[in-house]
């Protein structure tokens, strides 16, 4: 019996580029939190934000807009966030046959591993002279620099 994975975080900009995700073992307001707090870190501080009616995200972001001078706007609307939505589709087909994961630790690799193909698929990745490389050598590309450094 493996490990049913219960919550992937992910962020997604306007243009369908992967901001950030977050493999969490709960979806309550402290890992929602933890993801908003990670992605704003890397990215800045987003005007807006579009999510489903999650009570605990939207619990996290009332937090975060405490803590803010000028708060973020917060869309809590079914349907707005397609995106993110369309954008997910990918990561679940794939992990979908897995069936589950043994262990959080290797649950957390491997899609951590799937996350970064994706975002190659989708033109995110900015290493030099990789504009003519396939993902699979833009990948390894990328991995020989993380060894070297």
């Amino acid at each position: 019996m493996g490990l049913d994975i219960s919550v992937l975080y992910r962020a997604v900009d306007e243009e369908g580029n992967t901001v950030d995700f977050l493999l969490t073992a709960r979806r309550d307001k402290a890992a929602a939190k933890r993801f908003f707090v990670k992605a704003m870190k890397t990215n800045g501080t987003p005007e807006r934000v579009t999510m489903d009616k999650s009570g605990a995200n939207k619990a996290a972001l009332d937090d975060i807009n405490d803590e803010l001078t000028t708060p973020i706007l917060v869309r809590q609307v079914k349907y707005l966030n397609n995106i993110v939505e369309q954008d997910h589709r990918f990561i679940k087909r794939i992990t979908k046959p897995m069936l589950n994961f043994k262990s959080f630790h290797a649950a957390r690799k491997i899609l951590a591993g799937i996350e970064l193909m994706h975002m190659i698929r989708k033109g995110q990745l900015k290493l030099e002279d990789t504009e003519n490389m396939s993902f699979a050598q833009q990948f390894y590309a990328l991995a020989g620099q993380l060894r070297s450094a």
